[in-house]
């Protein structure tokens, strides 16, 4: 290792060398990021955890240890997704990687590159350092945004399905993710030789359920704007929903069988009108959740100032299913119950202040 390099790594626990397996996981402050590195801890994994900045590194040893997990098998190192330092020393000496880091932004960005560039780019950057370091296997995490946005009438879409991102009502995020998974499969059907590494994809819901830190995740943003009453009705839409544990349990699962390799798989548990959600909410005591529904015209006019409305806009009063027969049974992943998330989420918000009811 250069001086540079020492300075990006930082080991908490004890030096790896022991011949347990180990996983670098990307984006190890996140929301799904940290439930990851929770679990394959949990599993007797050692794990790599990257981190934009050391300056984080105390935020995810006190989540492992809100979680209940062994730290003494964890090290963080410093690397960025538009940056091609750090990578090598990150992917060194292990033997699978979980690609879960990509920007995500509430709304609209000022442009869509603010997304596109570092989930393309930062999947370049992990899968071929990843290569040259001859990983066994990459599972990432892609979205059911690069594979609902087809524009063809359909109503129900599985893995065999993909976005349109040429499209022009195309959302910026359904963008960055379709073309970064694109990116992830081409890198690795492009590999010569004998020793190839393997790929898995991953293809969540709305993600939803318990934060192990303050990164609240996106989905669960829009649950804060619910329970806190900033949303001012229920427009006409259908989302799918899944628990935070069940989507690191699929990447785990992703991992460990073989019959995942070269397969990507919707992890989605239900899926519920907006007005749903609202409703459960109240039904569970959160009196500031909107009652009344809001037209569609509406909704599309306030989309002209509201971003987060803006970013949904296309999708209204459209059904929308994503079947997951597949992670069931070639995974054999059992989620539990996406509504029980979405309470355990209500509920810790509050608890932790970040929601006002």
């Amino acid at each position: 290792m250069t001086g540079n390099s020492r300075q990006r790594l930082a080991i908490i626990g004890k030096p790896w060398g022991d011949g347990v397996e180990k996983v670098l996981v990307t984006g190890a402050t996140g929301f799904i990021g940290l439930h990851c590195v929770q679990q394959l801890l949990d599993k007797g994994y050692h794990v790599r955890g990257t981190v934009r900045s050391m300056a984080r590194a105390d935020e995810v040893k006190a989540a492992m240890k809100k979680a209940g997990a062994d730290a003494n098998r964890l090290e963080l190192v410093e690397a960025d997704l538009l940056d091609d330092a750090g990578w090598d020393e990150a992917v060194a000496g292990c033997d699978y990687v979980m690609h879960v880091a990509s920007p995500f932004i509430v709304g609209v960005p000022k442009h869509e590159d603010e997304l596109i560039r570092p989930a393309v780019e930062g999947t370049e950057r992990v899968l071929q350092a990843a290569m040259r370091a001859g990983v066994k296997k990459a599972v990432v995490t892609s979205s059911c945004a690069a594979i609902n946005a087809t524009y063809d009438g359909k109503t129900s879409r599985t893995e065999e399905d993909w976005s349109d991102p040429a499209h022009p009502s195309t959302p910026a995020y359904y963008k960055s993710k379709t073309l970064a998974e694109r990116r992830a499969w081409e890198l690795v059907n492009d590999q010569a030789g004998d020793a190839k590494m393997q790929l898995a994809v991953i293809n969540p819901a709305g993600v939803v359920g318990p934060m192990l830190s303050d990164d609240i995740g996106t989905s669960n943003v829009f649950l804060k704007q619910i329970i806190s009453g900033e949303v001012p009705g229920c427009p006409k839409i259908h989302l799918g929903f899944v628990d935070v544990r069940d989507v690191a349990t699929a990447h785990v699962l992703a991992l460990e069988s073989d019959t995942a390799n070269g397969q990507r798989f919707i992890i989605n548990e239900r899926e519920l009108w907006f007005k749903d959600v609202a409703q459960l909410m109240r039904d569970n005591g959160y009196g500031k959740a909107p009652t009344r529904l809001l037209p569609s015209f509406l909704v599309k006019l306030l989309g002209l100032f509201n971003p987060e409305l803006r970013q949904l806009a296309g999708f209204i009063g459209k059904e929308n299913y994503n079947p997951n027969d597949k992670a069931r049974t070639l995974l054999g992943w059992q989620p539990r119950n996406a509504e029980q998330g979405l309470l355990d989420a209500a509920k810790q918000l509050v608890d932790m202040g970040a929601a006002n009811i």
